[in-house]
């Protein structure tokens, strides 16, 4: 019912910035809450930022707090995470999802739609 598009990623130095962005089809966007996850090689899909409905309040986990900011456009139907201070342990497959729901925002299960990952690689 929902279709998510990442994209704005690609290669990096260590210290530079990106900026990702997630498109959403559908005339609800504004209802759906929406986060950020990531995914290393090797390594469990995390959670990274959300956004509430509005876009007043967001949420990070502690790793990248002070470097990356989510937000949103609802007039666009688009979300998005600035990343700056870039490290290589940033690098992953970064995914856009959301949700109708509210609570437990950084658990992956309680996303309901997902895109299809954009490729952030960040070089030391």
């Amino acid at each position: 019912q929902v279709q998510l598009v990442e994209s704005g990623g690609g290669l990096v130095q260590a210290g530079g910035s990106l900026r990702l962005s997630c498109a959403a089809n559908g005339r609800t966007f504004s209802s759906y809450y929406m986060g950020w996850f990531r995914q290393a090689p090797g390594k469990e899909r995390e959670f990274v930022a959300a956004v509430t409905r509005s876009g007043s309040s967001t949420y990070y986990v502690d790793s990248v707090k002070g470097r990356f900011t989510i937000s949103r456009d609802n007039g666009k139907n688009t979300v998005y995470l600035q990343m700056n201070s870039l490290e290589p342990e940033d690098t992953a497959v970064y995914y856009c999802a959301a949700r109708s729901g509210s609570l437990y925002y950084d658990i992956e299960k309680k996303y309901d739609y997902w895109g299809q990952g954009t490729q952030v690689t960040v070089s030391s």
